[in-house]
């Protein structure tokens, strides 16, 4: 008998990501979009290009990979009643006293540290671009979002420091004068 593969590599993970994203209804794109609109604030320097590539990188971390992988199946199984007592109910509903979804949203914006989990915080509250889509579509009968809304405003946020992190990196090596080299390229 051989063993089922459960290890993959980050091109396998980000291609795994981006289709249950995209069967779920959501494109990177709509992700870079959230995280360029909360960056397009503080800096005249973001592009949409580095908002997609910061998505697209932290859509290939393994971290990553299992709380999408996970929290699509669970909305997956909610929508499907395939949970059996009240936590059916629970998750199907989106019960806004149930918060182990934004508790996983907060764990992937912690990979940018406080500050990842702070635009988190704005992005769950002001619901923008597909984050508020999904939630409003997640109260149609027998549609479920609950954790895929967290997870995608999460990952738009940890996107959004990322972006931060990369155009400061930037500044200090312009006006240091030195050759850029950055931690965010690994």
């Amino acid at each position: 008998m051989s063993k089922k593969k459960i290890i993959y590599t980050r091109q396998e993970m980000f291609e795994f990501n981006r289709a249950i994203l995209m069967k779920r209804g959501v494109t990177i794109e709509e992700i870079a979009t959230i995280c360029y609109q909360q960056q397009s604030k503080y800096n005249d320097n973001v592009t949409m290009g580095l908002c997609i590539e910061s998505v697209e990188k932290i859509l290939s971390l393994r971290d990553i990979f299992h709380h999408v992988q996970l929290a699509c199946e669970i909305d997956r199984l909610a929508e499907a009643h395939a949970f059996e007592g009240p936590i059916q109910d629970i998750i199907l509903e989106d019960l806004g006293l149930f918060g182990i979804d934004e508790t996983m949203g907060l764990d992937v914006s912690g990979l940018y540290g406080t500050i990842g989990q702070t635009n988190f915080g704005d992005i769950d509250v002001n619901k923008r671009g597909i984050v508020k889509t999904l939630n409003d579509l997640g109260k149609e009968d027998d549609k479920c979002h609950t954790f895929l809304d967290d997870i995608v405003g999460a990952i738009a946020a940890a996107a959004s420091t990322r972006v931060a992190q990369v155009l400061n990196e930037d500044l200090a090596h312009e006006v240091e004068g030195i050759e850029r080299f950055s931690i965010f390229d690994l």
